[in-house]
Formats: C-alpha cells, structure tokens, sequence
C-alpha cells in the first residue's frame, strides 16, 4: 500500500505532499493541469528513467519521496534527480541502495498500467504469473519449482566438482612434484625454530665448557695456583719465627686455596654438565634442508606444511571427483524424472485452467466495454528446462475483432485498453493480495452502463486493497474514498501545478465541474492542501 507520496522540484510542481488511504483514490483535474507529472513521479521512485529538464527551473535537484506499507512493514523510499548531472540517487529506508534492490521490492509495492507507465503483468515474460494464479491446486507449481530447484542445485554441484577438477587437472603434475618435495623432507611445525635453538644452546654450552677447561688449567697446570698457593702457604708459615704476622698470613693463604678447590669442583661439575652428546652436523644438515625446500618453493615452513596439506587435499578430491560425478549422475537421473512428473502435471493444469481463464476473461472483457466479439487466447510455447523436459509457458493473445489476426497484450496500443485488460485479470485474481494498483486512463472510450460496470468493478477492487485511479468521468470520481485536485495556476509569472485533498464541499464541487456543470462554489475554496508549502 501507498501512504504518502512527497514532489519537490519536479516540471510545474513545487512542492506537493499527497496522503493515500487503504481504499479507492482517485485523481482529478483539467487536461494538462499536471496529473502526468504525479504519474511520472510515482514511475520514478519506483526506477524509471526520467530527464534533467524536468527539475524544475532555478533548483538543484528534485526529491520524490514515498512511504509503502509491504508486509505490515513501512518502506521508505527517497530519489534525487541533479539538474546538472541528471544523475539519480535512491535510498531505501534511509540507506543508499541501487535498482536492483529497488527492482526486487516493485512488483509487491505498485502496479501502473498506462499508456507510458508499468505493464509488469502484461508483458508476455509475466504471462505466467496471471496464469498460474488460477491453477486449480498452487501446490502443483510449488512441487515443480522445488523438482526444478533440486535439479539445478545438482548441476550446479555437478559444474563446481567439472570446474575444481578441471583445475586440478591441469596443475595435477605440479601440485605432484610439490608434494614429492614436500614429502622428501616432512618437515615439522615449529621445527626450524627448535633446531635454532638448540644450535644456539649447544654453541652457549660449548662456550661454557670452553671456559671451565681453561680456568681449570690455571688451576691445575704445571704453574697451577693452586700449587703455587700451597707453596706460598708453606713459606710463609716458616717466617712465623720473624713474626706473629706471618703465621695469621699463611693461614689466610691456606683458607683461599681451600676455596679455590671447591671451585675447582664446579669447574669440573661444569664441564661434565655442557660436555653431551651434540651432533651439530645432523642439525645443521636438518636446517639446510629445510631453508632448501622454502626456498625451491618460495614459502616460509608454516606455509610449506599448509601447502602440502592443501595439495594432499586437492588430490584426494580429484581421486573422488569421479565417483561424486557418477553420483550426482545418479541423482540427475531420479531429480529430473521426478522434475519431469511435475511438469507434466503443470502443464495440463496450465492448459486446463487456460480454457476456463479466457473464458472468464473474455465475458469481464465484454463488461468492460470490448467487443462482444473480444477472444483471448493462450499461446503455449515449449520451454526446455532439462533434456527432455519441458516446461509450457504461456503467452496471452487476444481478438479484439472479428477478421483480424491475434494480438499479444503487450501490443496493445491504448492505455485505457491495457488499463480495462488488467482490471479484468485483477478483478478475477480475488484470492490473492495484489500490490497497490494505478489505473489511468481506464475510462477512455466508454461511458454509459459500460462505464458504470467499469465503476463496480473498481469499487468492489478497492474493497480489498488499495487503488489509485485517474479519471475525467464523475461517475467513478464520485466512488472516491479519498479525492485529489490537481490544477495549475499563473501566480508572479510562474506557472506551478497544485493537488489538494478535497473536503466534501469541495468534492462536489469538483464532480460538478467535471460534469459540465457551473460549481455554486470553486473547488479551491473548499481544499485543504495535500502540500503544507505555496509559492
């Protein structure tokens, strides 16, 4: 549903807001008043093009905004057009967005059938969908696109395995000698930082060792201290006899000495403790190893190790690729004769419901002011969706006279035509909510009892869902559940186009007007402005 519509800067509009309500809406005003310009607008912030010259002259840019209500949630929808650029920007609830977006949300949002507006339902890639909404059972299209989907998603598998094989299979020789390489020398996680450390460590200990050795031969060697020292000791104890002094001497010098073997002690513990088992030669062989292999393959270790887990991977994957293949075959086989039962049973209820719909439609068609020589047809053309399956899709054709070749609908050239057309479908589609439905121009080239038929069937539409209907009779304007004045006015030289939502008086006198008739009161005076801002 369509609750508010905003135009600002757009042709002869300044700045126009319109409030919808759920029912029936209607548009009125003179031929050339600027109705167009509230289509052209509601066209554009639901992705058609429109030209840089129609913002309007002296402003930057225009701005329509609209507020839908689409599964019991508000969409917000915003787009600028820059006179300069004629470039557009649209925002859905406030976010930048682009027309795919947009072009998902549209068909659940509004349908404008016109001579230049939307033909979504008619063009013939959307025949199906007027089709399909009288199967007698929906479940049958259900159970054939869930068949179709289940096919797809195996041939879309059975592509990504052809795909990653094919890949494989090329670089298969390769990926080969890489992982031979790899293999040769199985090289760990973490290794190459352990063999640093040891190599460090055993080179510390070594260093280590290397002093103990040395301390140890001042020690110990032929002019060791510590023989030097005992001798000291023992000359210094016999000049005892020249003083007291040299007695408490040669005992200190015996004290040191007594020291100087507990560190002989840790000397020798020393060397016993760094002297191990160290084959340097294997490590180092280990390390060039390793620094060989990353640098033949370019990588360091933890890549390397990645690597031939990846390889070791993809090559287990081509050595059972070809038995997935011969199962996605089997399941091809069972998909698509299940994919085949489905079509079938869809397309004899598409034909069967085909001869009952065009019936339905021709009688509508009548009602609505065609000929009652109007024929509507349904052109079944053959789809492939599968070897040997294939799906009908329909194309509607109508005979708007006796004598003349069959039409396809998107051929039809008067808008108030296509308009009559697709009140006839909706008006038969009652068990289904449709989006919002623009009506413009439904009234060309009837009046009468047609037009008053046209009028029931668009009072009792707008009793299910909302409608926004553009017309010049006043037999429908007078069904309004919401009315609009559009006029134009010359005010300070400018020309700018107005809408105003009508109070009673000013409805009728607006319907008096619209008949030919001399209103007891202007319609203006009896607006209340649908935009809050006047030039």
């Amino acid at each position: 549903m369509l609750e508010t519509l905003r135009i600002r800067s757009l042709a002869l509009i300044d700045d126009v807001e319109l409030e919808f309500c759920p029912g029936l809406n209607v548009l009125t005003g003179e031929s050339g008043a600027g109705k167009s310009f509230i289509l052209r607008a509601l066209d554009f912030i639901l992705g058609d093009r429109i030209a840089a010259d129609l913002v309007r002259p002296g402003r930057e840019k225009a701005l329509v905004e609209a507020v839908f209500r689409l599964d019991g949630e508000e969409v917000f929808l915003r787009r600028e057009l820059s006179a300069k650029t004629g470039r557009s920007r649209l925002f859905i609830n406030d976010d930048l967005s682009s027309q795919e977006r947009l072009a998902e949300l549209r068909p659940g949002l509004l349908l404008h059938t016109s001579q230049h507006g939307q033909q979504r339902l008619l063009t013939p890639e959307h025949h199906v969908e007027i089709l399909d909404a009288f199967l007698p059972d929906p479940r049958i299209l259900t159970e054939q696109r869930s068949a179709r989907d289940r096919v797809q998603g195996i041939l879309a598998r059975r592509d990504e395995v052809e795909r990653r094989m094919a890949g494989f299979l090329e670089r298969r020789e390769f990926l080969e000698f890489q992982l031979s390489e790899i293999r040769k020398v199985d090289p760990r996680p973490g290794e190459e930082e352990e063999l640093l450390r040891l190599r460090e460590s055993s080179r510390q200990a070594e260093r280590v060792r290397q002093g103990a050795v040395e301390a140890q031969g001042l020690l110990l060697g032929e002019t060791g201290l510590q023989d030097s020292l005992t001798a000291l000791e023992r000359l210094l104890a016999g000049l005892g006899d020249a003083g007291e002094h040299f007695r408490v001497h040669a005992q200190e010098v015996g004290r040191f000495r007594d020291s100087l073997s507990e560190v002989l002690r840790d000397l020798r513990s020393a060397v016993t403790r760094q002297t191990q088992e160290f084959d340097a030669e294997s490590v180092e062989k280990r390390l060039w190893d390793l620094q060989q292999l990353q640098r033949k393959l370019k990588r360091s270790l933890d890549s390397v190790i990645t690597l031939g887990a990846e390889i070791e991977e993809n090559l287990s994957f081509l050595d059972q690729s070809g038995l997935e293949l011969k199962r996605l075959e089997k399941d091809e086989a069972l998909a698509a004769a299940v994919l085949g039962q489905a079509t079938e049973a869809l397309n004899t209820a598409r034909r069967e419901a085909s001869a009952g719909l065009t019936r339905n439609l021709e009688q509508e068609l009548v009602n609505l002011g065609f000929s009652d020589h109007v024929r509507v047809l349904v052109d079944f053309r053959p789809l492939p969706i599968h070897p040997g399956v294939e799906e009908l899709r329909p194309r509607f054709l109508w005979l708007p006279n006796p004598g003349l070749d069959p039409q396809p609908l998107d051929r039809i050239a008067s808008g108030g035509e296509l308009s009559r057309f697709l009140l006839a479908v909706v008006s038969l589609r009652a068990r289904e909510q449709l989006p919002a439905l623009l009506f413009d121009e439904v009234d060309s080239g009837i009046g009468g009892q047609t037009l008053m038929k046209v009028a029931d069937r668009i009072r009792a539409l707008a009793q299910r869902q909302q409608v926004i209907l553009v017309t010049h009779w006043p037999q429908l304007a007078r069904l309004a559940d919401e009315h609009f004045a559009i006029r134009k006015e010359v005010q300070g030289g400018t020309t700018f186009t107005f809408c105003a939502t009508l109070s009673a008086p000013g409805r009728q006198a607006e319907l008096a007007r619209m008949a030919g008739e001399t209103p007891a009161v202007p319609p203006s005076t009896h607006d209340a402005p649908a935009s809050g801002k006047q030039p």
